[in-house]
């Protein structure tokens, strides 16, 4: 993956630090530099950390991936920016999904039809459906967060495959070069 690219989009970590959601993570922001770093590992467990915290069927999501970013020492804006998949506009269909998911895996009956994103419906629904949304919720995150791994750890390991075919091809038709003569010192 290329590193540029990368770094046009994610954020600084002076800006990370001014972000009001993960100051109370302080200065292990800072401890840990390989939170920042851009290689295979950290990008690939980063997408996997945050495609999984945003999957989880709860408030807060941002601060979960990024406490288990540092923990991990993965790349810490990255996981924290995948989270967002699940904005308040992709949450109702995705959750839903996740709990029609969880129902056919526990075998149960669909008691709801539609998701709602208000308190009001949430608390008086949520007894009938906790049990079907979060196993949807951790299968679709394990599943979504896996295949954001593998499939990351590929293409970088691609595009470094594919970088070091290009060097050897411009080395092999590159002249050779003269070796330099030095006159002998006295």
């Amino acid at each position: 993956m290329p590193r540029r690219f990368l770094r046009r989009y994610i954020p600084t970590p002076q800006a990370l630090r001014e972000h009001s959601a993960l100051r109370p993570l302080g200065d292990l922001l800072y401890k840990h530099p390989e939170i920042w770093h851009l290689h295979r590992r950290s990008v690939a467990g980063a997408c996997f950390i945050g495609l999984f915290c945003a999957f989880l069927p709860i408030p807060m999501q941002m601060p979960v991936a990024a406490v288990i970013a540092v923990a991990a020492r993965c790349n810490l804006p990255i996981a924290v920016a995948l989270v967002w998949i699940t904005n308040p506009i992709t949450m109702p269909p995705i959750f839903f999904f996740a709990y029609k998911l969880g129902a056919w895996l526990l075998g149960t009956t669909l008691t709801i039809e539609s998701v709602e994103l208000s308190f009001d419906w949430l608390s008086s629904q949520l007894g009938h459906v906790w049990k079907p949304l979060l196993l949807g919720s951790l299968v679709c995150g394990w599943v979504s967060g896996v295949s954001a791994f593998v499939i990351v750890r590929v293409a970088w390991r691609l595009h470094v495959i594919r970088r070091w075919q290009e060097r050897r091809h411009r080395r092999a038709t590159q002249p050779p070069l003269t070796p330099r003569v030095t006159p002998p010192q006295d």
